[in-house]
């Protein structure tokens, strides 16, 4: 069986994808500090899983795990926007010291094969809509705080193509897309909108209180079903090219003021919108093109009604 390492496997998206690799019938570990997931994700496949409990920062913890596997999907990093805005030394210093050491440890242990998280956010505001993979990259305000993880996922992708190609076989390079689903914490949009719905839908008519969104509600998004975006790494895995971009995601596009709409009918709930201003660095508009994924196979099978039943 292939070995396979997952940093910040015990995350939202981390601990779908190593139940997933295990059902697919690969050997995984997993590396995580539980600071923003909990090992307890995992409690129903802990006797599958060799885990290893480290600091991402701290090579000396990595050593450990990467000794022996033959690839490495690197997730940990700090997600969430609100983090962005209010930590972004820490996701900077994560983030750069994080990938440094894994290549560091993938080339002392020759493991040959690597798989990095990116993101969205490294071309912000694309011209094109569905967004394909060969778009620029950019920061738009080196003063907005927003944009430590932004820039620091498009130094993973110079990284990726770049840094010490000849030690490895195979650099793949992945931007999931406004991933959803079980287990997600309340740091993403869904969740987030979810919650201040319960917080505003009080049972006495006259106490409810109206949902405000940041933004006037004509802002998009294309929602991805945890298992879909899997299925999206597994068939990376099998048939990803090296030094390739690959978005993951799905093409089915809604504003933010239908998906409130959309949870508020799914909910039984009946309340008004109001809005308010976005956060400076807002994208208006998300979308993937997934054709290069589709190539090889990938095909999305959960629509947004139907993913949004299983966390409701």
């Amino acid at each position: 069986m292939k070995k396979v390492l997952v940093t910040g496997g015990c995350g939202f998206i981390g601990h779908h994808l190593v139940k997933k690799l295990l059902k697919t019938g690969y050997e995984v570990s997993v590396f995580d500090n539980q600071q923003r997931g909990s090992i307890e994700n995992l409690k129903d496949v802990e006797k599958d899983i060799k885990y290893y409990e480290g600091d991402i920062t701290r090579i000396t913890d990595l050593n450990k795990a990467v000794n022996g596997v033959d690839s490495i999907i690197h997730l940990a990093f700090i997600n969430g926007t609100k983090n962005f805005y209010s930590m972004p030394s820490k996701v900077i210093d994560i983030g750069i010291c994080g990938l440094l050491n894994v290549y560091n440890c993938a080339k002392w242990y020759d493991v040959k094969e690597l798989l990095i998280a990116s993101s969205s956010e490294t071309y912000q505001k694309p011209s094109i809509i569905p967004t394909p993979e060969n778009v620029p990259l950019i920061i738009p305000d080196v003063t907005n705080p927003r944009y430590s993880y932004g820039g620091t996922k498009i130094l993973y992708e110079l990284m990726a193509q770049h840094y010490h190609r000849e030690d490895f076989d195979r650099v793949i390079t992945f931007r999931p897309h406004n991933i959803y689903g079980t287990n997600m914490g309340k740091d993403h949009v869904i969740p987030e909108l979810i919650d201040k719905i319960k917080n505003c839908n009080h049972i006495l008519p006259w106490k409810r209180k109206p949902v405000t969104l940041l933004g006037d509600g004509t802002q998009t998004r294309a929602f991805c079903h945890i298992d879909d975006f899997c299925d999206g790494i597994n068939i990376l895995l099998d048939h990803g090219k090296d030094g390739n971009i690959y978005h993951i995601g799905n093409e089915e596009e809604i504003t933010i003021g239908d998906l409130c709409k959309k949870l508020f009918n799914k909910m039984g709930c009946d309340l008004e919108i109001e809005y308010s201003e976005a956060p400076k660095g807002e994208t208006n508009r998300r979308c993937p093109d997934i054709s290069k994924l589709k190539k090889l196979g990938y095909s999305p099978k959960i629509n947004l009604d139907i993913g949004l039943k299983t966390i409701l």
